[in-house]
């Protein structure tokens, strides 16, 4: 890891509107404004880097996306996407970025060559207002996998101001050995992006984060969908304790919290759990 220059680190968490149309350009353009708006204060609090929510520009909607719909599902027909519309807006998002000095994460859908299917990815924008990295969705769900996208196949780490951050989007929330391998890979968080889908059972997640971030002493930022139905989003502790949480009434909001080294366990006790881990197989 670079040296680091400094103790702590600002970052802005969203919990924001999503829509399930990428068919609909109108739906596509209020999501985007919605992320930029979210930037704006995220930056105007000092926040380093904002990140946002599976979804954010658009959750693509099986029955919306099926070429046997809307009655059956089937596999999706990415054709009918308003791909144009995407890459404009998140060129808009790139932009601003640059423009705020801010580094943003943001999900999308990432276009692949006809007839291979989409990937379900995380984009980082740095402060320079350039896509640095982009992580795919490796743990698809059943209709995921059989109908919409193409999985991912490796984890990805970014560095920023001398903290490392690893991605997790969708159903790698409910995966622990995805966060154990973050932890191998020497992060200091996981930024978490995830659709609840306003069901109440999926509540559950925020339990799961919390206990990848105390099990493996860094903090996770899980950025969710606006609805009080689910849970809320959030910067969670490595401790497992919230640092920060968005308003529980499920509304749009941007939350900050301070990302600092001196709240982490301490370099022997992360060895030790390496080692144990090691000689226990796992």
């Amino acid at each position: 890891m670079p040296e680091n220059t400094q103790t702590a680190l600002r970052i802005a968490v969203a919990q924001s509107t999503v829509r399930e149309d990428p068919t609909d350009a109108d739906g596509l353009r209020a999501s985007a404004a919605e992320i930029r708006r979210f930037m704006k204060d995220a930056a105007d609090g000092g926040a380093r880097l904002v990140h946002f929510t599976e979804g954010a520009l658009c959750f693509p909607s099986k029955i919306v996306m099926s070429e046997l719909g809307p009655d059956e599902i089937g596999p999706s027909d990415w054709s009918k996407a308003q791909w144009s519309v995407l890459q404009s807006e998140l060129d808009e998002i790139a932009r601003l970025s640059g423009e705020l000095g801010i580094w943003t994460v943001v999900p999308s859908i990432h276009r692949l060559p006809a007839p291979t299917r989409p990937h379900n990815s995380l984009y980082v924008v740095s402060d320079q207002g350039k896509v640095v990295a982009r992580y795919d969705e490796r743990t698809l769900s059943y209709t995921k996998i059989n109908y919409m996208y193409t999985p991912g196949t490796e984890p990805v780490t970014f560095e920023l101001d001398g903290y490392r951050f690893g991605l997790a989007l969708g159903m790698d929330a409910h995966f622990p050995e995805l966060f154990t391998e973050y932890e191998r890979l020497d992060v200091d968080a996981v930024l978490t992006s995830y659709e609840t889908g306003g069901d109440p059972g999926k509540d559950t997640v925020a339990t799961e984060v919390r206990g990848y971030a105390a099990a493996n002493g860094y903090w996770v930022s899980l950025a969710v969908s606006a609805n009080p139905s689910s849970t809320h989003a959030g910067v969670i502790g490595p401790r497992g304790a919230w640092a920060a949480e968005c308003p529980p009434d499920g509304k749009p909001a941007v939350v900050i919290a301070d990302l600092n080294r001196e709240d982490t366990i301490s370099p022997l006790a992360r060895n030790w759990r390496r080692q144990t881990r090691t000689r226990i197989g796992s």
